[in-house]
């Protein structure tokens, strides 16, 4: 294995970043000008195949080379004192068709869940038009005639992991900051009995971040079905509507990239800080209010497309599982 610092690397170089993100090491296929922010490893082709170096270094944990500093980095030094076991250039072969052909799988599933999330967008757009030029004319109202009461999550001291089995336990914001609920994005409570019932979560729920990045603040997140024993943070509010709105309808409202521009709006704090959503400023927000009738079709159709996904998804899960296992198998 060769080591290329600031000059032209050849094609097939394996790049891994010096400080930060120093565990994303990608496979360059063309050759390329060597910064001084990556190193760039260069296999000997007589002994070793430049993927299967890949592959190496996709399993290894570069961070543990450094444990002094805070942010994770790697020297040259660091590089060269990892040990790696060559097999023969036909076993090589072998090793990197197979992790090739789970790669390319996982790759094409990603794609079709991408693909099912535009569908949505596509599909709300089809139905609705621009939710801020309204030029369907629907009719509008603040969100205050839309929702009836909005909850509010609780704040404990936690244990910094999650939670095991059913042991109470509260979520991180992460488990709504995406657009989808992530129950297992939680964390453990250290007493059962700081568990509020008031405040857990519920099959039905349309859950609100109220505080993130500028970016990210004012996601939604309906939850299909939900482990027991899990509240939500005071980072998060629960959405309860009336019969004028449909929870699955102001989620994808809420979340689509053609209203983001509104909810962030009424986010107070500075670009470089956590942005924050009062339910005053967030009741005052205007909505469109098609006829719910069609607002019910266009949920029917959200189910239905995240059944396909959940499908989707279970099988990425199985290719990223099966991926973990061989590289254990190979790479130790």
């Amino acid at each position: 294995m060769g080591y290329a610092d600031d000059f032209i690397c050849d094609a097939e170089t394996v790049v891994i970043g010096r400080k930060g993100s120093i565990n994303n090491p990608i496979f360059v296929n063309e050759p390329f000008w060597n910064v001084d922010t990556a190193f760039g490893l260069v296999a000997n082709r007589q002994i070793l195949l430049p993927k299967y170096l890949y592959y190496f270094c996709v399993h290894y944990d570069f961070e543990r080379l450094n444990t002094t500093v805070t942010i994770p980095s790697l020297t040259k030094a660091n590089l060269l004192q990892i040990s790696i076991d060559i097999p023969e250039l036909n076993q090589q072969k072998d090793i990197v068709e197979k992790l090739d052909k789970i790669e390319h799988l996982i790759s094409l599933r990603k794609q079709q869940l991408t693909k099912m999330d535009e569908l949505v967008k596509a599909r709300f757009v089809e139905m609705f038009g621009n939710p801020i030029l309204n030029e369907k004319r629907w009719n509008q109202a603040p969100l205050s005639a839309c929702v009836k009461s909005i909850d509010n999550g609780k704040s404990f001291v936690c244990d910094s992991a999650a939670r095991q089995d059913d042991w109470p336990a509260i979520l991180k914001l992460s488990a709504a900051t995406y657009g989808y609920y992530r129950p297992e994005e939680n964390k453990a409570l250290l007493d059962k009995k700081q568990f509020v019932e008031e405040s857990a979560v519920r099959a039905g729920d349309l859950l609100f971040t109220r505080k993130n990045t500028p970016e990210l603040v004012g996601m939604c997140a309906y939850v299909y079905d939900t482990p027991s024993n899990l509240m939500m943070p005071d980072l998060i509010f629960r959405l309860n509507t009336t019969e004028k709105c449909n929870k699955i309808f102001l989620w994808k409202l809420i979340n689509h990239e053609l209203f983001r521009e509104r909810i962030q709006a009424i986010a107070t704090g500075s670009a470089k800080s956590m942005s924050n959503i009062s339910k005053e400023r967030l009741l005052g927000i205007e909505i469109i209010l098609p006829p719910v009738e069609l607002q019910t079709q266009f949920a029917a159709f959200v189910q239905s497309t995240d059944q396909i996904k959940s499908t989707i998804q279970s099988s990425l899960d199985e290719l990223e599982t099966l991926k973990k296992s061989l590289m254990q198998t190979y790479f130790g």
